[in-house]
């Protein structure tokens, strides 16, 4: 099957020249690129199949490295909507704790299409609760991934460490350690595909410095590298893990990390909002890529991580939704933009992240940080993933001047108005291809209420109310 996407407005493929080209086209054979060009096509071209690009912005498809697709199910609950992460995380976990297979299935198809919605076609997932012994969630989103047509690196999450042995999560929501590495054992037999222009990948990622044992971290650590698979956490998101880390371990979480064989051109790691210098240099020398989570971090008041700096010492930036309870969407250009807002104020304008540094966050770093070297680019012989977006509406009237930079200063409260994934067309005149959106969004919210309204019975409290 060939496929001409043909006549955008401006293609930019993210290549390492910049490029930017007018009335560009992008030839895609099967699941792969075959050519991109400008102007008039080559003759003698087999194609199956035009997609009409006038009028459009084309771009490589986005990829988000951090995201809790379950936490859908927990968007801006009252009570929590003013709770700084310790305290949001504890009163959620008994929330949490009554999921089960049908809350995930919502929950990944939900946030999943939000993100193919906004432009992301490929992305990540950090699922680490199973409660009651429900080992099979991951298995669950990779069905409904599936389904929807995006290309998904789910990681294998974990909390072993409960508050009787000192951790932050409720002891009956953790797991032993054997369980959670033989199912990661699993996962990775049953579902990581190594092959380029994968559509699967596993990577594994303990939850976090409170929550899991060094034991753990290293076991996991060497269950990654035996079978090639990538690991992710969560580290440095605030002070109150900084102080937890100098309590309990006598070192900063960066330090931890590193003495526990974490630190890599094989990891990524999520927040990274309190580094020092001599951490940003080191995560530069070792190539450990970060998630940068700007929503989040701000709905939770974490602060803003150090991402020029980064940027300026070689380290591999990528752009994170995180999760849904705690940014509330799953929107990828919401996140760029808030991306190249945060890093503004009170900052020496010469340093300011620029909006083309804001997309290849978006792509190219985004790639960079899940090893990925087929996807955030439109070049040959990568994968097939692209996004059109329509500028002849009233938010980019007025900035043909610089329409990439457009997207992102300007962005129109609508979905992207195609999105293909490996070749298909999955997002087509801004709608999910066969999803049942108004069926799936009544599903969700009976879900999420009955959710609300049993851990209210179990704990006493009102989670329809403000704190």
């Amino acid at each position: 099957m060939r496929t001409l996407v043909f006549g955008a407005r401006l293609l930019v493929p993210m290549d390492d020249a910049h490029t930017r080209l007018e009335d560009g086209w992008v030839l895609v054979e099967d699941d792969r690129i075959d050519h991109v060009g400008a102007g008039t096509v080559p003759l003698g071209v087999k194609i199956d199949r035009k997609i009409d690009a006038r009028g459009k912005v084309m771009l490589p498809g986005l990829v988000n490295t951090h995201h809790h697709l379950p936490q859908v199910l927990t968007r801006n609950v009252p009570r929590v909507q003013e709770a700084p992460l310790f305290r949001w995380l504890t009163e959620l976990y008994d929330v949490w704790r009554g999921f089960d297979q049908p809350a995930i299935d919502a929950a990944a198809r939900v946030g999943l299409g939000e993100l193919l919605l906004t432009g992301c076609t490929t992305t990540t997932d950090h699922l680490y609760l199973f409660p009651g012994g429900q080992e099979r969630f991951i298995d669950v989103e990779i069905a409904a991934a599936a389904d929807l047509g995006i290309r998904f690196h789910p990681t294998r999450g974990s909390m072993s460490r409960g508050q009787s042995q000192g951790g932050l999560p409720p002891d009956d929501i953790c797991q032993d350690e054997e369980t959670i590495l033989a199912d990661s054992r699993r996962l990775i037999a049953e579902y990581h595909d190594p092959r380029p222009r994968a559509m699967t990948r596993i990577a594994l990622a303990p939850c976090a410095p409170f929550s899991v044992s060094e034991d753990l971290m290293r076991r996991t650590a060497e269950m990654a590298r035996e079978h090639g698979v990538r690991l992710h956490t969560h580290l440095a998101e605030t002070h109150d893990e900084d102080t937890y880390c100098a309590e309990v371990y006598g070192c900063r979480p960066t330090e931890l990390l590193r003495r526990w064989g974490w630190l890599g051109r094989d990891v990524w790691l999520a927040h990274c909002v309190c580094l020092n210098d001599e951490e940003i240099a080191l995560f530069g020398e070792t190539g450990t890529g970060v998630a940068h989570c700007p929503s989040s971090n701000f709905r939770l008041g974490s602060g803003i991580a150090p991402v020029r700096a980064m940027l300026d010492a070689g380290v591999p930036v990528g752009l994170g939704v995180d999760g849904s309870a705690s940014n509330d969407s799953s929107n990828m250009l919401a996140e760029a933009r808030q991306a190249l807002l945060a890093h503004r104020v009170g900052q020496d304008p010469e340093r300011w992240i620029t909006a083309e540094e804001v997309l290849w966050m978006a792509t190219r770093g985004g790639a960079r940080c899940l090893g990925r070297d087929d996807v955030g680019s439109l070049e040959p012989g990568k994968a097939a993933d692209l996004i059109l977006v329509d500028t002849r509406r009233l938010s980019y009237a007025g900035a043909s001047s610089d329409l990439l930079a457009a997207l992102v200063f300007s962005p129109f409260p609508a979905p992207v108005d195609l999105a293909m994934v490996n070749g298909k067309v999955v997002v087509e005149d801004g709608e999910l291809v066969g999803v049942d959106v108004p069926r799936l969004v009544e599903r969700t919210n009976a879900i999420s209420e009955d959710l609300l309204r049993a851990a209210g019975r179990s704990t006493g409290k009102d989670y329809f109310s403000r704190y």
